[in-house]
């Protein structure tokens, strides 16, 4: 099979893009319900927050050890084999959820969803960079995250229509229709190359075992900490920090997420261009570092303005954090093709499965500072981790990818 005949608006990069968009309604699909799916149950504003951020985090410990799962089996069996299996598990997980009664089941079933999620993004990434010339690959990965990340968009809007157990309904009902259109992509020719070979595959412990990669992924790790700072903490919890910043009005954070993940669809896209036009994934993450700092500071600076503004800051913070698929892009780059799939599906499921850390360095920032002085602190640290770690990644651009980790 040829690799480099594929376009950047080829099959399995469409259908990657698909796989995405039902990954992402799925996964933020809580943040834009948690107020009415909580008060359905019994719990009053103040469970609200403190079970909301309990969930979010299982969810996120299944994604952290969903990743691990997923990424191993990928370059041990195959990348569209994870693509197929994860998509039954967070399919099932997703209709369990609209059956959920109690706090701990809503906590159980998002952590198993979480498993299913996990393993999404880093294996259509991994198909794509090495189904893609080199000279697309960034566009290619872009596409796939613009229009995948419109799940969200479309989520707030079935969230407007229906009731909450009914968009965890269609969730699962969207992953299902999604196998469907997975059976014409073919597998990556460069798994393939090394499907026979007596070479390790899939071994998650090859990223410790050398001082030189165990850097390369921990600075890949690092480099995507802001993302998931401003959505985890800043535009889920943006009712909480509307209140504290006496937003006059009513805050609904499910338009706060659709507001900023149509950025997001926007700046995705955009940032596969000016790394191409730039031809340097730094120099593209650094421009949007930028934008990211001067966004967390506008959204502290809204204080007693409306709700409207609090939208646009999330919209902003969105559009600033949209290099999501390129530090995934990244990451999957610096690595050999007997463990890609390995780290493009543990990266960004080690960034979400930070948030817990995140949320306790957030949290316990508040035993000496305010609710919104912890968060803008939060953020300055999360900024300055990220800038430091992507100095001190290598730049990828270009890079030859048919190759082994020894």
């Amino acid at each position: 099979m040829n690799d480099r005949k594929y376009g950047v608006l080829s099959l399995p990069v469409i259908v990657a893009a698909l796989g995405y968009f039902v990954d992402i309604y799925d996964l933020l699909l809580f943040s834009i319900i948690r107020v009415p799916s909580l008060k359905s149950i019994g719990l009053n504003d103040e469970q609200i927050a403190k079970d909301g951020l309990f969930i979010i985090n299982v969810q996120m410990i299944g994604l952290l050890l969903g990743g691990i799962f997923w990424g191993v089996l990928g370059d041990k069996k195959g990348r569209l084999k994870v693509l197929f299996a994860s998509i039954i598990l967070y399919s099932v997980g997703n209709i369990a959820n609209g059956f959920v009664q109690t706090v701990d089941q809503y906590a159980l079933v998002r952590f198993i969803s979480g498993i299913g999620l996990a393993g999404e993004l880093g294996a259509g990434i991994t198909l794509v960079t090495e189904l893609l010339p080199k000279n697309k690959r960034g566009i290619g990965t872009s596409v796939v995250a613009g229009f995948g990340i419109t799940g969200a968009v479309v989520a707030f809007f079935i969230k407007e229509e229906f009731d909450w157990r009914t968009c965890y309904f269609i969730g699962g009902g969207l992953g299902f229709l999604l196998l469907a259109l997975r059976v014409g992509v073919l597998e990556s020719g460069m798994f393939k190359s090394i499907e026979g070979k007596n070479v390790s595959k899939g071994n998650f412990f090859m990223l410790f075992t050398d001082r030189k990669r165990f850097k390369k992924y921990a600075m890949a790790i690092l480099i995507g900490l802001p993302t998931w700072y401003c959505i985890g903490i800043l535009i889920t919890f943006s009712k909480e920090f509307g209140t504290k910043m006496n937003i006059q009005g009513i805050i609904d954070p499910g338009k706060s997420v659709m507001y900023s993940y149509a950025a997001i669809s926007f700046g995705g896209v955009f940032i596969g261009f000016i790394s191409q036009w730039l031809k340097s994934r730094k120099k593209s993450l650094y421009i949007y570092y930028v934008l990211t700092a001067l966004s967390i500071a506008f959204f502290f600076n809204i204080q007693n303005t409306s709700p409207a503004m609090l939208y646009f800051a999330c919209a902003l913070l969105g559009f600033s954090t949209s290099f999501w698929s390129m530090f995934v892009t990244m990451a999957a780059e610096q690595f050999g093709t007997n463990i890609r799939a390995t780290v493009a599906t543990t990266v960004p499921n080690m960034v979400r499965g930070s948030l817990p850390l995140v949320a306790l360095l957030f949290t316990s920032l508040q035993t000496n500072f305010d609710y919104l002085t912890s968060g803008w602190i939060t953020g300055i640290i999360i900024m300055l981790i990220a800038v430091v770690a992507l100095y001190f990644t290598e730049e990828t651009y270009s890079k030859d990818l048919n190759y082994l980790e020894e």
